[in-house]
């Protein structure tokens, strides 16, 4: 069923309802939030006014617009990617298919590391807070800890020279590109030894053995090595623990968010750290591994 029509403009509500019933069909996810969304994203609007004036018809260009968003999206291709925009952390995030799309479950990373931050630190030599996110993606989480953090100094590598491009666009649109400095590098090679009191990250860490059990738009859309770190999923977390030891001042804390399924083996890759701890998101599901150098 298509929403375009070559002889009558349709309303609001009609171009809504026929959409749900399209998504519906397609075991398209949350097919009402995703047909609101696309809509507003076309009007250039608020989830208020489209039930305001649900009698208000669409122009023919808007029908056509809505109907390729509708069918971009019921070939799998995330809404995030469709808009071009993800909220995080209360923020609006551009999001193309160079880096992963935020997710809220990554917001535990953010609330672990100003808990940290709260109960005590050691200093570093300048008395100043000094963070690096690694594998920044969109920079969401620099930008947020950037936001809540504002005498911190905050650095953010990427392996990718598209990602960290979507990262700067997001701190400029943001009006915080002067607060973090962008490197490109692989993970924190070439990152001074001993210089942050916080390494943070968001790696990759799914297995490719459990392909099967990602969800289908996640594999065929989004970044790969941004979502699978090799066979076991930990390819990418043993060589960040010891290059963040290095990098890491004394009783500096390493966050980082993980999965169940590598739970219990980050926990042993972390042994010998101080404080280690593993929280898990609100699905009781382990999220966010934490740990201090002695």
């Amino acid at each position: 069923m298509r929403i375009l029509c070559s002889n009558n403009l349709v309303t609001l509500r009609e171009s809504l309802a026929s959409a749900i019933s399209r998504f519906a069909a397609a075991n398209v996810p949350s097919p009402r939030l995703n047909a609101e969304l696309l809509l507003m994203f076309v009007l250039e609007c608020d989830r208020a006014y489209l039930h305001a004036h649900p009698e208000r018809t669409l122009s023919t260009d808007e029908q056509r617009r809505y109907d390729q968003a509708l069918a971009d999206r019921e070939r799998g291709i995330p809404a995030q990617y469709i808009t071009g925009h993800q909220e995080f952390w209360g923020m609006d995030f551009i999001v193309t298919p160079a880096v992963l799309i935020p997710r809220p479950e990554t917001e535990h990373v953010i609330e672990t590391v100003l808990e940290r931050v709260r109960v005590g630190r050691a200093p570093s030599p300048a008395g100043l807070l000094r963070i690096v996110d690694v594998g920044t993606g969109s920079g969401c989480i620099a930008l947020a800890l950037a936001k809540e953090l504002p005498n911190a100094e905050i650095h953010a590598t990427d392996i990718s020279p598209a990602a960290l491009e979507v990262a700067r666009a997001n701190a400029a649109r943001l009006q915080l590109e002067s607060r973090i400095q962008f490197h490109q590098t692989d993970l924190l090679q070439g990152i001074e030894r001993g210089r942050f009191d916080l390494v943070v990250s968001n790696p990759p860490y799914v297995g490719e053995s459990e392909e099967d059990e990602v969800q289908l738009e996640v594999r065929k859309y989004e970044p790969r090595n941004a979502v699978f770190a090799g066979a076991t999923g930990l390819e990418v977390i043993e060589r960040l623990i010891p290059q963040a030891r290095e990098s890491l001042t004394p009783r500096g804390w390493l966050v980082m968010e993980i999965s169940g399924t590598i739970a219990e083996r980050v926990r042993d890759l972390l042994a010998g750290w101080e404080h280690l701890e593993i929280k898990n998101d609100l699905q009781g599901i382990p999220r966010v591994a934490s740990a201090r150098t002695t």
